[in-house]
């Protein structure tokens, strides 16, 4: 990863032993910085003013306030904001107020670097520069990076990723941030080769090369499948 100003983090969760496998597992990533961790919201609200973290780490059961009210009070806040917790029934709500990711329990050190992993791509992107301008034309994408302008095919596309207000663009050779919500990124492509199958992705349909109830691989990517989109894709002849 290029040099990128350190992500400082604080966790909130009410389990003491949450919070230390937190902060044992961010150790081992020097670009992400410990900062604080916090029982209580009341003190997660003063650490926020005080330090303006970039990332929190936030359980969703929480003594006064849920996570999911803490986050609506502070999303204007905080530019990444990734939950750990035991209830999977809050995912929808979570990503609705533009959660990043949502893990749940118990944490593993596969999931965090996972996790990571995608925090260091959005953050790196995100330094670089605010927004990376894409313009649709027949068959062609038009992106704008600075003063430069890369001509990329359509049919190069092996899939989309959603990141907050951002997409990326995995092509095979180099990948690609545009500022733009997968939703709005889908209503210019051709819905005839364009297939949203989670959340967080959409792939094109030419690459699919296995088909399963809880993935698909795409190339030499494996893509999971969203509960909501498995029906829609159990109804459709994908594979050649």
């Amino acid at each position: 990863m290029p040099e990128t100003l350190p992500i400082r983090f604080i966790a909130i969760d009410d389990n003491p032993v949450d919070l230390m496998i937190i902060k044992e597992f961010s150790a081992a990533y020097p670009q992400l910085r410990h900062c604080g961790s916090f029982h209580a919201v009341g003190e997660a609200l003063q650490a926020l003013d005080e330090i303006n973290p970039d990332l929190i780490f936030l359980d969703i059961e929480l003594p006064g306030l849920s996570g999911i009210d803490l986050l609506r009070k502070i999303r204007n806040k905080v530019p990444i904001a990734v939950f750990i917790t035991s209830h999977a029934e809050f995912a929808l709500e979570g990503f609705e107020l533009s959660a990043f990711d949502y893990i749940l329990k118990p944490l593993t050190e596969e999931r965090f670097a996972q996790n990571v992993r995608r925090i260091e791509e959005f953050w790196e992107m995100k330094q670089k520069a605010n927004a990376y301008e894409v313009l649709f034309e027949q068959e062609m994408l038009i992106i704008k990076e600075g003063h430069t302008q890369i001509r990329l095919p359509q049919q190069d596309i092996i899939f989309l990723e959603a990141m907050q207000d951002y997409t990326k663009i995995v092509t095979g050779k180099k990948n690609y941030m545009t500022l733009t919500t997968l939703s709005a990124f889908l209503e210019k492509l051709p819905a005839d080769r364009f297939l949203r199958v989670h959340r967080s992705y959409a792939v094109a349909k030419s690459r699919i090369k296995t088909l399963s109830a809880g993935k698909l691989v795409c190339d030499n990517y494996t893509i999971p499948i969203g509960k909501t989109y498995r029906s829609l894709l159990s109804n459709l002849n994908l594979l050649h």
